[in-house]
């Protein structure tokens, strides 16, 4: 697929995605296409071990691209729930880390996106907002909810407020906020981390966060350790092993 709405770029085993739908990186039908495309690759793809999403310019997303809104013929606002939702479930869903790095507005549509996201760093101009209540809809509680706490969530849905990247830190909705020189230094910093560590180790410590939240945690323990079981007869594991015995850094497989 020709991208319209993004652009990827892959180097160091970090694959980077910016959304590029100036003047506010606003989201439509194409780019929530080629958000899952793209995302969904990535996943598969060896060379690819941790994922960047950023904005362009000076927002993160602006939110839906309103001149796109569902009518009221039979059917219409049923798929394009669908399509949101895959929008947010390609990132919730993919076995890789996915970083998001603020940058600037991310409203509504636009905060979800980030919220969907594994970790999620800012710069003090970044700021997340849900403006659902100001026109007549209440959507993205459960996303919200996810990272914040519930008073502070309330705060978020019902006010409508923007809370900027100090802020989100304070709450812990955030693991860093940065000046907007250093944001992208930042969550690079943190991906190249990653992309170090054992690819098959950080993918099943993903899949137990995707199966174990809402768990016990009785039955979200044992889950982990059938992983951990799995994980010591790999290759990863093995290449830890004979670095650590070895006194050297790990070289893992693509």
């Amino acid at each position: 697929m020709s991208h319209v709405t993004l652009r990827l770029a892959v180097a160091d085993h970090i694959a980077t995605i910016t959304i590029a739908r100036p003047p506010v990186n606003a989201q439509n039908n194409r780019f929530r296409e080629e958000l899952a495309e793209v995302v969904d690759s990535l996943g598969d793809r060896p060379d690819v071990r941790v994922i960047v999403l950023t904005g362009e310019g000076k927002a993160f997303s602006a939110g839906a691209d309103l001149s796109e809104r569902p009518t009221q013929e039979p059917g219409h606002y049923t798929a394009h729930n669908r399509r949101v939702r895959t929008s947010f479930d390609c990132l919730l869903e993919c076995p890789k880390p996915i970083i998001a790095a603020v940058n600037g507005a991310a409203i509504g549509a636009g905060c979800v996106t980030a919220l969907c996201c594994d970790i999620i760093v800012t710069s003090e101009k970044g700021f997340l907002q849900m403006t659902e209540v100001n026109v007549g809809l209440a959507g993205g509680v459960a996303h919200v909810r996810r990272h914040f706490g519930e008073s502070d969530a309330r705060l978020l849905i019902m006010t409508a407020r923007r809370i900027y990247g100090p802020d989100l830190l304070r709450m812990n909705v955030v693991s860093a906020c940065t000046t907007p020189q250093e944001l992208m230094e930042t969550a690079m910093g943190i991906a190249a981390d990653i992309a170090k560590a054992s690819p098959s180790a950080v993918r099943a410590a993903k899949r137990s966060f995707q199966v174990t939240e809402g768990m016990s945690i009785y039955d979200a323990y044992r889950f982990e350790q059938t992983q951990t079981k799995a994980l010591s007869t790999s290759d990863d594991t093995a290449e830890a092993m004979a670095a650590f015995h070895e006194k050297r850094p790990p070289v893992f497989k693509d």
